[in-house]
């Protein structure tokens, strides 16, 4: 017979082993939590980007330091400044223009000083921080007629699953005198990493084929504001042009006289070892392997956000070497990652990016020799830039997603597509994307709510680049292009449209229509007092190389296959049922404003998070196997005693 203190000893190691059990069940379980979204919370994330509120910006500055920034802006030197975020003031902080060509076409036009602006909470005071942010970018939606290109491009990368930062709108004044309304972005910069990352994150890279600062200085003295001078100077001398339009007015004559010769531009800057557009083939922010020699790699590692080291340097290296050569590419690329930001840019043909002869706007991250994409300025998605006629934008082909340059050129993209699982990856994350944020009514829905939010911020916005009713026409056109580029993807995906460039040219019966969006009412590369129209006709030369084949469309690419001119009449597509037994996860009830930061999972794709709910299933199941022996220990251990005292 076991002795009561014999039965005590049992139940205390029962019970520890349990709790032991359980301890390691929570552990595993945090721990894997932490694998999904390691990163540390910090307050602005609600107290600057929550999406019910508009964020108030107030730049408190000496009137005549403001006056030298806003004429020097090319130099984007920081001054000091004062200011005043949703009330808080913040003191001694540094603020800047920032951009390239769009800077640079601002300073040339002397109608808006509407520039793009950072905020650096700590340039002066390292200690300083606006609820834990380091950063604060203002964007001033110079190409964006609906001021939703970029805000509805994050919110889809997000919801993709892509690591983005976090968004907002801005009402903006200086000196408590109304500026204009804008685009807030978090800064990507050390509080973005260890939002996504926690205190060890890695490295992280930006980098930047149009040269130094908005003016292009840096390239053998070139300055792109020399060009327009001269492009001015030119125009002025030339005689008047009898077969123009009669009724072009003299200001769009002298608009058109400013802007940029950009064909002219690219010579230029292909003669200063910068080919193949802007950034050129050659360059290392294409991500193609070169050598070993860490120089080879001074556009990367010359835009390093962090400070770092050599080894960083040969990590990044040895990650491009093992792409280029599609040696264990899940050991040194973040597949999953990168096919979800391939997935996401894609269906928002957001061309002035890496996916074009452009190479720039993303950030490269690194962390234990593993590279990732991260997402950077889409005002120009949706089209905005090399797209061509809306037909071919909408139809722009998923697997041949690049334009004025060969697949093979942007290795990160070809390799992985070479592996056929990889390639049925990316698949299933655009199928995911159109059912769950198109065909859901999500992609319609947001657009509305967000309408309803920033409306009357935009009617009363007194910098603003566009009207109102080129506001409003250009959501409407916003909101069909989307549909409709749903639509053709559902189709390249189902096998009834080309899914390449090749196979759209040649056989381009089955495209879907678009000719009745207008996509120049959507806002184009060069703004709306600047020429936008005009501004769309930069490097359309390149189409047909990698991007979809020039469609057919009306005279002005603006009617409808009736021949209906009316650019403002937008009808909504009938979306084909989904065929694919993809369910909407989500829904449609996904309430506007709860999406931001790194989610956890895919909510779109069915697949995507099962890894977390079974995650939960198990620790659920182990959490309820740890009870019941708990409960079997102490059961027992009562028996014994009972038996013991009736014996």
């Amino acid at each position: 017979m076991i002795e009561n203190k014999g039965i005590n000893k049992i139940i205390i190691i029962c019970t520890l082993v349990v709790l032991a059990l359980t301890g390691v069940m929570i552990y595993l379980g945090n721990t894997d939590l932490v694998t999904e979204n390691s990163g540390v919370s910090f307050d602005y994330e609600t107290k600057l980007f929550d999406h019910d509120t508009i964020m108030t910006v107030d730049i408190q500055v000496d009137e005549d330091s403001w006056d030298s920034m806003i004429e020097n802006a090319s130099n984007e030197e920081y001054i000091t400044c004062d200011v005043v975020i949703n009330g808080q003031t913040y003191s001694n902080v540094g603020i800047r223009p920032k951009g390239n060509t769009s800077l640079s076409q601002i300073v040339s036009d002397d109608t808006t000083d509407r520039f793009s602006f950072k905020i650096e909470f700590d340039q002066y005071d390292k200690n300083q921080n606006c609820y834990g942010l380091d950063k604060l970018v203002l964007n001033n939606v110079m190409s964006d007629t609906s001021y939703m290109k970029e805000y509805l491009s994050y919110d889809l990368l997000n919801y993709a699953g892509v690591v983005t930062p976090l968004y907002n709108y801005a009402s903006i004044k200086v000196n408590g005198e109304d500026w204009g309304f804008y685009l807030a972005l978090e800064g990507m910069e050390e509080s973005f990493a260890m939002r996504n990352y926690g205190a060890s994150y890695g490295q992280l890279y930006k980098p930047e084929t149009m040269g130094i600062g908005g003016g292009m200085k840096g390239i053998d003295g070139l300055d792109i504001t020399d060009f327009q001078d001269r492009k001015r100077e030119e125009n002025s001398e030339e005689p008047e042009d009898t077969s123009k339009n009669a009724n072009t007015s003299q200001s769009d004559n002298a608009d058109e006289a400013a802007m940029l010769d950009f064909n002219e531009l690219r010579e230029t800057l292909e003669g200063n070892g910068m080919g193949g557009g802007f950034g050129g083939s050659s360059s290392s922010a294409s991500l193609q392997y070169i050598d070993d020699d860490i120089d080879s790699y001074s556009t990367i590692f010359d835009a390093a956000v962090f400070d770092a080291k050599d080894s960083d340097y040969e990590r990044v290296i040895t990650a491009l070497k093992n792409l280029n050569e599609g040696n264990d590419l899940e050991k040194y690329v973040d597949v999953d990652a990168v096919l979800r930001y391939i997935a996401a840019n894609t269906v928002l043909v957001n061309l002035d990016s890496y996916f074009s002869s452009m190479q720039h706007n993303y950030y490269l991250y690194e962390q234990d020799g593993q590279i990732t994409m991260l997402p950077w300025d889409y005002n120009l998605s949706f089209a905005g830039f090399q797209s061509g006629t809306a037909t071919s934008a909408v139809n722009f082909p998923i697997d041949t997603p690049v334009s004025g340059i060969d697949l093979e050129d942007r290795p990160i993209i070809a390799k992985l597509f070479e592996k056929e699982e990889y390639l049925e990856r990316y698949h299933q994350i655009l199928q995911s994307i159109v059912t769950g944020y198109f065909d859901s009514g999500l992609y319609t829905s947001t657009i509305d709510d967000i309408d309803s939010k920033i409306a009357s911020y935009v009617e009363n916005d007194v910098s603003a680049f566009y009207t109102y009713e080129e506001y409003k026409t250009g959501v409407e056109n916003l909101k069909q292009f989307g549909l409709l580029r749903a639509k053709s993807i559902q189709g390249q995906l189902s096998g009834a449209i080309p899914s390449t460039t090749a196979g759209q040219e040649a056989d381009s019966s089955t495209l879907v229509d678009a000719s009745n969006v207008n996509l120049t009412a959507m806002g184009t590369q060069g703004g709306g007092n600047m020429g936008g129209e005009k501004m769309q006709n930069f490097d359309q030369s390149t189409m047909g190389q990698g991007g979809a084949p020039q469609m057919p469309d009306d005279t002005n690419g603006n009617a409808d296959a009736s021949g209906n001119t009316d650019t403002n009449k937008v009808t909504p597509p009938q979306m084909p049922n989904d065929t694919s037994g993809n369910a909407d996860v989500s829904g449609s009830t996904k309430q506007f404003g709860n999406r931001g930061g790194m989610p956890n999972g895919f909510n779109g794709d069915s697949q995507l998070g099962m890894d977390t709910v079974e995650s939960q299933k198990n620790e659920l199941i182990v959490l309820s196997i740890c009870i019941v022996a708990l409960i079997a220990a102490i059961t027992t251990a009562i028996i014994f005693k009972r038996r013991k005292y009736r014996a």
